[in-house]
């Protein structure tokens, strides 16, 4: 996605001068919040909660100031992974799967979904619960939905923010989160949470603020209700591609293991493939011929939850990083 030149950003919303944008000017904001005040109560949403949520309120220069950042270049796969799958972050995933393992197996029984899945979800979207974000989400909502680009995406997550407002999951005060709305330690968009967020900890809230019970059962049910397949894995990195099989990769294209086999293909560590019926696709985010990888069906359910390749690589190798001392 394009976000827009610096210069052009300064130029129209005025951020380096301190004037405010022109869209924020006071009356038209007031007119978005009445439009969305007439949808809310349109869907029972009380009138003493929007008074508690959008008195007074008024929309954040930063958000915007986020939403439009131009990306100074795109990493690599291999610059990603450097980022995201630090030392510190595979050894604190591996303390915090040994601190919570009865906890977690308690989850993955119920749900399916590898332990070490979900504490390399966890360390991913919020560093094992340390960054969370402390935007005020209702606020930063609609920002986002009354500067209009992706106003249906945006007035449907503020309309569900309202909701769990007013059905009392949450104080207003600990409603907070990324500057686009993400929420709590699970990163769930305000709709995630009313569709997959669980009460585990059997107190009658959905706390994926602080419960870690609730935190880590609502993300095994978000990868439950996404078709999460028990006993498989999320897929596995393998060694140098040869040219032969380079010419089958794309997320479009689906092959038995045993046709990858025949292929050419092999583990990272150079030992053969399962030979197996399960169909699955070659994964070269950088180009042939490394890294590699094969995604199983698990794979395509981690995009479901962020449709970024890289993403989906990094939660899978994490979590075989993790699971790998879950022995210790």
């Amino acid at each position: 996605m394009t976000w827009g030149r610096r210069a052009f950003l300064l130029g129209t919303f005025g951020f380096a001068g301190g004037v405010l944008p022109a869209w924020s000017h006071e009356s038209e904001f007031a007119s978005f919040l009445e439009r969305l005040r007439a949808k809310a109560r349109a869907q029972g949403i009380r009138e003493a909660t929007l008074e508690q949520a959008l008195a007074g309120l008024k929309p954040l220069p930063e958000v915007i100031r986020r939403d439009r950042r131009q990306p100074e270049r795109r990493l690599s796969f291999r610059q990603y992974r450097r980022r995201v799958l630090t030392p510190e972050r595979i050894a604190r995933g591996r303390e915090l799967y040994r601190r919570h393992r009865r906890l977690l197996a308690r989850t993955e029984r119920r749900y399916g979904v590898p332990a070490a899945v979900l504490v390399a979800l966890w360390g991913i979207e919020s560093a094992f619960g340390r960054i969370t974000g402390d935007f005020p989400v209702i606020a930063a909502l609609a920002t986002l939905a009354f500067d209009g680009r992706r106003r249906t995406l945006f007035e449907r997550e503020l309309l569900a923010a309202l909701t769990i407002l007013d059905r009392g999951e949450v104080a207003p005060a600990r409603l907070r989160g990324s500057w686009a709305g993400a929420m709590g330690q699970p990163q769930f968009m305000p709709t995630t949470y009313l569709r997959h967020a669980v009460d585990a900890d059997g107190d009658g809230r959905r706390d994926i603020w602080q419960s870690l019970p609730d935190v880590f059962a609502s993300m095994a049910n978000f990868l439950r209700a996404a078709g999460w397949q028990p006993g498989w894995r999320w897929g596995r990195e393998l060694a140098p591609v040869p040219p032969a099989a380079a010419a089958h990769a794309g997320l479009e294209r689906h092959l038995p293991l045993t046709r990858w086999r025949e292929l050419g293909l092999r583990r990272h560590d150079g030992s053969p493939l399962p030979a197996a019926s399960l169909e699955a696709s070659l994964v070269l985010p950088d180009g042939p011929p490394a890294p590699a990888f094969l995604a199983y069906p698990n794979f395509r359910v981690l995009l479901r939850w962020n449709r970024s390749v890289f993403f989906a690589a990094a939660v899978g190798l994490l979590a075989d990083a993790v699971a790998a001392s879950r022995e210790a």
